[in-house]
């Protein structure tokens, strides 16, 4: 995906922040950003404009695949709906994560302040 506007950037960075600093005060997992990249069971890679993961999903990788894109789908994804995605398309992004093991995902639609 190319890079995002800066309106677009201002807002990852602050739900990453916020998603980093919970998991900071209860370390009960790993918080990304957009960067991270996730190889899926399906084969997909991902990127979620934020993600977390349960430590104890974390520390069971190898140190080489922390490096590389992690084998496995976050336990928790965010996606900033994109205004030159449609709906359905960013919908269906969603249920991959879910389908790959995901257990909560947020899809958060500013134009239509919906969640």
């Amino acid at each position: 995906m190319p890079p995002t506007g800066s309106k677009t950037s201002v807002r990852n960075a602050d739900l990453t922040y916020q998603l980093r600093a919970w998991s900071r005060q209860n370390q009960l997992g790993k918080s990304f950003d957009s960067s991270g990249g996730f190889k899926l069971s399906s084969g997909a890679e991902r990127s979620p404009d934020a993600s977390w993961v349960k430590i104890e999903r974390w520390n069971a990788l190898t140190q080489a695949e922390k490096e590389r894109f992690a084998p496995l789908c976050p336990d928790f994804v965010v996606e900033l709906m994109s205004p030159s995605y449609s709906l359905e398309k960013t919908q269906a992004k969603m249920r991959e994560y879910r389908d790959n093991g995901a257990r909560l995902g947020w899809l958060i639609n500013r134009q239509q302040q919906q969640v």
